[in-house]
This record gives C-alpha cells, sequence and structure tokens, in this order.
C-alpha cells in the first residue's frame, strides 16, 4: 500500500491538531490510504497521551499511598516507551521531508 508524501505530512498535521483538540482535525476524505492513515497516526497519539495521562495518576495514587511502586514504574515505563515511539516516528517523517527536498524536479 503506497502513501504519498503529502497524504502523510496531512495525517501528521491532522494528528497534532486532534491531540489538543478532537474535534477540529477531521480527515479531508473519508475513504483510502489518506484517511487510514491519518486514523492510525491520529489514534497512536491519543493512546500516547493517554499512556502520560495514567502514568502522572499513577505517580499520584503511589504519593497518596494508594498504589504499589511496580505499578508506577510499569505506567511510566509504558508512557516512557509510547513517547520515544512518538519521537522517533516524527523524526523519520522530517527525514523523509528533507530528502523529498533534496530531489532535482
Amino acid at each position: 500500500m503506497a502513501v504519498s508524501f503529502s497524504n502523510a505530512i496531512n495525517a501528521y498535521n491532522q494528528a497534532a491538531k486532534a491531540v489538543t483538540n478532537p474535534d477540529a482535525a477531521r480527515p479531508a476524505q473519508d475513504s483510502g490510504a489518506g484517511a487510514s492513515f491519518a486514523n492510525m497516526v491520529r489514534d497512536s497519539l491519543r493512546e500516547a497521551r493517554d499512556l502520560g495521562t495514567e502514568a502522572e495518576h499513577m505517580q499520584m495514587k503511589a504519593i497518596n499511598g494508594e498504589a504499589d511502586i511496580r505499578d508506577v514504574v510499569l505506567a511510566v515505563s509504558n508512557a516512557e516507551l509510547a513517547l520515544d515511539t512518538v519521537t522517533t516516528v516524527r523524526d523519520r517523517v522530517m527525514t523523509a521531508y528533507q530528502e523529498i527536498l533534496k530531489m532535482p524536479i
């Protein structure tokens, strides 16, 4: 399945908007590779955000003595892994964009 670069950039931008305002970013097209990629990116960013929020809640529970330290470490590790994944994907998209800019027309 080939995804055009413009669809990838649009999906990344829509996903970034969806994280801050879920109603603002709707895919321009309802079917096809662009929409499914946008949904995948948006869902991944939301999941990463949710994991970070869960880690914060677990830390607060640990401070209050309501959570086991193993649960806190697991939640923080999951959030860190999700953030590392999002950062890696962002870096690769930017690298691909820079390589495309360098291509002769």
